[in-house]
């Protein structure tokens, strides 16, 4: 992506209500994460996007370095949900991700629990959210995406045989300006119905649906796996997940151990 994608999608049409809203395009830039909350906290309007085309202090989950070179998508969002819609904005993305790919690319990805997007059992996408709160009060959540689009994992020795890129998998170049149009379209139309809800959050409007498609995605369940929260690692039988997006973990002994979101890998199977 050697040209601003944003001005060459904005010329095909973007139709969202929230999503998007505002369009802010670097080509150079330390972290869109950075910068999207740095425009949170002066003001700027629900559903910004800040895009670079290259980052130089990128981050994924648990503060990992995230390899951000030309030529990938690299976007953050500028929400203000409500505390009960916090939990599905991790979901939603998976989601929305998944569908864009699809459509702009006609590829099928998976998501392993809980938001790393695959396809062939290799990385094509991370997704990070964080929050700022005070008190009980939401200020403002940023989401943040970065998909490989171009990027050769294989050029970096911790990535190759666990990453992929869209362009490897389609072969063929893929438009990133359709890519961009697609995800942010629906972020927009997930989003939407969670922004306008109010109440429990078992009664918030658009989650279910959201929740099934997500857990029809997740390619986690009906495994064997390892999950590290905190310092603590859970072994065993990935079974379900509930309308929070907690993993529901058979253990070894039989109990259900009900885990937020942290890091998975698949169990080793013992020696024989």
């Amino acid at each position: 992506m050697s040209k601003n994608i944003v001005s060459g999608m904005l010329r095909g049409g973007l139709y969202t209500r929230v999503v998007g809203r505002r369009l802010i395009y670097f080509r150079h830039l330390a972290s869109t994460m950075d910068e999207a909350a740095r425009m949170a906290q002066e003001g700027t309007e629900t559903g910004t996007v800040v895009l670079a085309e290259e980052q130089s202090a990128a981050r994924g989950r648990f503060r990992r370095q995230w390899v951000s070179p030309p030529g990938n998508l690299h976007i953050s969002v500028v929400l203000r949900p409500s505390t009960e819609v916090l939990r599905y904005l991790s979901i939603m993305s998976g989601v929305a991700v998944v569908r864009a790919i699809r459509k702009a690319t006609g590829i099928r990805s998976t998501i392993k629990w809980p938001n790393d997007v695959m396809i062939g059992g290799k990385k094509v996408c991370g997704i990070l959210v964080e929050n700022t709160l005070r008190g009980d009060t939401v200020q403002h959540s940023v989401l943040g995406i970065g998909v490989n689009v171009t990027f050769d994992p294989s050029a970096v020795d911790e990535l190759s045989g666990k990453a992929t890129s869209l362009n490897q998998e389609a072969g063929t170049e893929v438009d990133p300006e359709a890519l961009l149009r697609h995800l942010l379209q629906e972020l927009d139309n997930l989003y939407l119905p969670l922004r306008q809800a109010r109440g429990a959050p078992t009664d918030i409007a658009g989650s279910k649906p959201v929740i099934e498609e997500w857990r029809g995605l997740l390619e986690t369940l009906g495994k064997r796996v390892e999950v590290t929260w905190v310092e603590d690692v859970y072994r065993g039988y990935a079974e379900d997940v509930d309308d929070a997006g907690n993993l529901l973990l058979r253990l070894e002994d039989g109990s259900v151990a009900t885990l937020p979101a942290g890091e998975v890998t698949l169990a080793k199977r013992a020696q024989t």
